[in-house]
């Protein structure tokens, strides 16, 4: 499994916009990452307004539309790990999230599917499951937990998530402590690939997104 390390700072104003298009790696600015893929939430939406790109070991992603972003190569069987670092550099205006996705497929067709684990920055979470095109179903709905990491003074807040998927359950965990824990039946897939979600309008450095076999 690949794994990114932990770089220091949200760098302001990094980059410009990747003009890149589903399924196709690129357009007229810069590529995808090697391997990497992007979808929008909507057919009408553009990726072309998405950034994403290789800041060191990890990654900086500035959205227009909500996103995942994956590789293929990143994907988990039986019980494995997922974990990311995200570092916002500082709140944004909006009520938005982000995070990962575990046991994704037919991430590039009608059929998609996979689970979400997100974050925003009222220290709230979400557990979501993506079943084709229909509208997503919650199954935990947005939960105040204190192991959530709000903006400081200076607007910045960091949050390492992990979903830990077992023989018979699925755990949920913010920054080492463990928000909600789920029956492996309850979520629609566990086997697949995994990725990273941003949500509308968000900013962000990811580290160390790395898929682990055991838990």
């Amino acid at each position: 499994m690949r794994r990114f390390g932990i770089t220091a700072l949200l760098v302001a104003g990094f980059a410009s916009p990747l003009a890149a298009q589903h399924q196709a790696h690129g357009g007229g600015g810069h590529a995808l990452p090697p391997g990497w893929h992007a979808r929008a939430d909507r057919a009408d939406q553009n990726v072309s307004e998405v950034m994403f790109m290789a800041m060191g070991s990890g990654f900086h992603v500035r959205t227009g539309p909500a996103v995942i972003l994956w590789n293929a190569e990143h994907s988990g069987e039986g019980n494995y790990t997922v974990t990311a670092t995200f570092t916002q550099g500082k709140t944004p205006e909006r009520l938005d999230a982000y995070g990962i996705f575990f046991g994704g497929s037919d991430l590039s067709g009608e059929g998609q599917a996979y689970t979400y684990f997100l974050v925003r920055h009222d220290g709230r979470f979400i557990v979501k499951n993506r079943l084709g095109m229909e509208r997503p179903p919650t199954i935990i709905e947005w939960t105040e937990h204190a192991a959530v990491a709000k903006p400081d003074e200076s607007g910045s807040s960091q949050n390492t998530l992990s979903v830990e998927v077992g023989a018979d359950k699925v755990r949920f965990l913010a920054n080492g402590s463990e928000v909600a824990s789920l029956d492996r039946s309850a979520v629609a897939a566990t086997n697949g690939v995994a990725g990273l979600r941003v949500n509308h309008g968000l900013d962000l450095i990811v580290e160390g997104f790395a898929v682990s076999k055991g838990m």
